[in-house]
């Protein structure tokens, strides 16, 4: 069964509570951006753009979404953009035209039951009856982390014998109706003291450049004399039309 929050909001708790799988990367929890979209902040706001898949009742996997104006062409900066832009919209009364899918979740007892194809079904019609023109997505293909150092352009275009694309993710949402817009290069940024790095990864970042870090999908850059270090994440931009 899918529901959204604003049908159930008694779910609002165990729709977040949804466990990231063990090997997603910590050091996603130090995006600045990401607080302005945190949890309840969505739920309150635009609970009808959260959706959650019930199994026997319980939320199972969730797909939360955000509403804003659009400004043209589809921004660089991606995920963080559009976290901003509907920051800024709510706040300014802007009438929002497009939903952005900040993410999908499925338990990771859960997983490889086709859950990730029907939530999105279902944010897709969320966003049609909210009203709103178009679905689009800074899609984060987890498989690039295997593939750090190639960028992401040449990463999304990678195709199988069939024509499409080579990664999971995007090969998911293309039969899903996705089509894939453009790469988003600087889509989301962390940036933290040395410190938060060691204990978000375990490494001893002790040594200045690049360094690559598991589930990371481009390197991290180093300064220890300036005691920081910089990831930019690529994503890809995917629309999807409404029903």
């Amino acid at each position: 069964m899918l529901v959204t929050l604003a049908q159930r909001p008694d779910l609002a708790e165990a729709a977040y509570a949804i466990p990231y799988p063990p090997e997603s990367p910590k050091f996603m929890a130090g995006s600045l951006a990401s607080l302005l979209v945190r949890g309840r902040r969505v739920a309150r706001r635009w609970p009808h753009l959260v959706v959650a898949l019930l199994d026997e009742g319980a939320p199972v996997a969730r797909g939360i979404m955000v509403p804003f104006r659009g400004r043209g062409a589809l921004p660089a900066r991606g995920w963080d953009e559009v976290a901003v832009w509907a920051a800024e919209d709510a706040l300014d009364d802007v009438a929002p035209d497009t939903a952005a899918a900040l993410e999908i979740a499925v338990h990771p007892d859960h997983r490889a039951r086709g859950h990730s194809r029907t939530v999105l079904e279902a944010m897709r019609e969320a966003v049609a009856a909210a009203g709103l023109g178009s679905l689009v997505i800074p899609l984060r293909p987890p498989d690039k982390a295997a593939a750090p150092a190639t960028p992401m352009r040449e990463y999304a275009a990678e195709t199988r014998a069939d024509g499409l694309p080579a990664d999971r993710w995007l090969r998911t949402h293309v039969r899903a109706g996705g089509r894939i817009e453009a790469v988003a290069p600087c889509s989301a940024t962390v940036q933290a003291p040395l410190a938060d790095w060691r204990s978000w990864t375990g490494l001893a970042f002790d040594r200045d450049g690049e360094v690559t870090v598991p589930g990371a999908l481009a390197p991290v850059f180093v300064s220890t004399a300036q005691d920081f270090a910089v990831y930019v994440e690529p994503n890809v931009w995917v629309s999807h039309r409404v029903a």
